[in-house]
């Protein structure tokens, strides 16, 4: 229980760097913590199921389902690649504007 309410404050400290920083690279941290947050939840719940490896033999019952696992794995790449992603485009925009801050750059986008 302890874990879950860990996880869910780790997420919901992500969500508020999202919503309140305007630091675009801030906002990127606070993806990654909002990712790693479901990643972890998913592998806790997954490592649940069951006690036992999945090798079928004789009398084994209990099997851990490898496919959370893998899934998680996938997601892990996905959120990487998305963080490569963002800190190229917040570099981008860091060239034209030479600022990371939100609101200026909506300034001076909007100029141009």
């Amino acid at each position: 229980m302890i874990e879950r309410l860990l996880l869910f404050f780790l997420f919901l400290v992500g969500f508020r760097g999202i919503l309140i920083k305007r630091n675009i690279i801030k906002k990127i941290i606070s993806l990654n913590l909002i990712n790693s947050a479901v990643v972890i939840l998913f592998v806790l719940e997954g490592s649940r199921i069951g006690s036992q490896t999945p090798i079928m033999e004789e009398g084994i019952s209990q099997v851990v389902d490898p496919v959370p696992q893998a899934l998680m794995l996938t997601a892990i790449v996905i959120g990487v690649c998305v963080t490569a992603l963002s800190l190229a485009l917040a570099f981008r925009l860091y060239k034209a504007t030479n600022t990371f801050d939100i609101d200026e750059i909506r300034i001076k986008v909007g100029k141009e």
